[in-house]
């Protein structure tokens, strides 16, 4: 009998509360604020030299609250140098929130945004279509390569659009986290349906090395409280079940022996710590910075 398991991404609004909820128990952002507080500036610290302006590019840009971080600082690093900034997000409902938060956000002055409702993909075809060739003086696709079916010649077709100067900047699990250890272990149990792909910081050296790229790795530590995923029928511990496992509805379609097996590798050292009673999920990243 077939599992009646199927992935989240079927389901996007419990996808966006369940993504929502992630943010909120995790220190995903807070983690990423420090990469770009105390890394971030060495990164950009050539790519608008001589330059009177700076094009930046965001793939997968969620609702922009990096990418306005991000821009922040480039601003710090080139002021009165004009920015122009393009996003490429798919959901119509990011891009919306997106544009509150830059009509909410100061210092903006020099930046002018513009958006493009699609994916990676059509983005590329588009272009390719459209016979354009745009380079960017800063590329950065944070925590979307889940998201696309062929992360190598994503990579390479995004770097080739990188100018001399430029920084291509990749922010996505860590091959050391728990969400590693999950999916190597359990990712074939779950429905993917073809949506997303299990990528961690440890796939990608071996296909820069491959495409002879030039690169530099950093490890981003970070967790997430999944106390509440141990507390039966605890809605908030069901969504983060749900998008843990990018499963619809996982504790109450998963069959039960994979549930007791998720349930029971989800408390082991190779996925979280326990501590004063809570279990903390190993939620580090991998930030990779591509030479032009």
């Amino acid at each position: 009998m077939a599992s009646p398991m199927r992935s989240l991404l079927v389901d996007p609004a419990r996808y966006v509360q369940s993504f929502r909820l992630f943010l909120e128990r995790s220190t995903e952002h807070q983690s990423m604020q420090q990469f770009v507080e105390g890394q971030l500036p060495a990164v950009i610290a050539s790519i608008g030299n001589g330059k009177s302006t700076i094009n930046v590019l965001s793939v997968g840009s969620g609702a922009g609250e990096m990418d306005l971080q991000i821009l922040s600082k480039i601003r710090a690093r080139y002021p009165g140098v004009t920015i122009n900034n393009d996003a490429i997000e798919p959901s119509a409902d990011q891009i919306s929130k997106y544009k509150e938060h830059v009509a909410q956000a100061s210092n903006l002055e020099n930046i002018k945004f513009t958006w493009h409702n699609e994916t990676a993909y059509e983005y590329e075809s588009r272009m390719n279509a459209e016979k354009k060739d745009k380079k960017w003086d800063f590329i950065h696709m944070i925590q979307m390569l889940y998201y696309v079916k062929d992360v190598p010649a994503t990579i390479r077709y995004f770097h080739s659009l990188l100018e001399p100067q430029a920084k291509l900047l990749i922010i996505l699990v860590s091959g050391k986290s728990g969400w590693e250890t999950l999916w190597k272990k359990y990712g074939s149990s779950f429905p993917l349906e073809d949506l997303c792909c299990y990528v961690s910081s440890a796939d990608l050296p071996r296909m820069l090395d491959s495409a002879g790229l030039k690169y530099q790795l950093y490890e981003i530590p970070s967790h997430m409280d999944i106390t509440s995923c141990f507390i039966e029928g605890d809605k908030d511990g069901e969504l983060l079940l749900d998008f843990l496992t990018e499963t619809l509805d996982f504790a109450k379609t998963a069959p039960p022996e994979l549930k007791r097996q998720i349930m029971e590798e989800l408390r082991k050292p190779g996925c979280s710590e326990i501590r004063d009673g809570k279990v903390f999920f190993n939620n580090n990243l991998g930030v990779i910075v591509i030479e032009p």
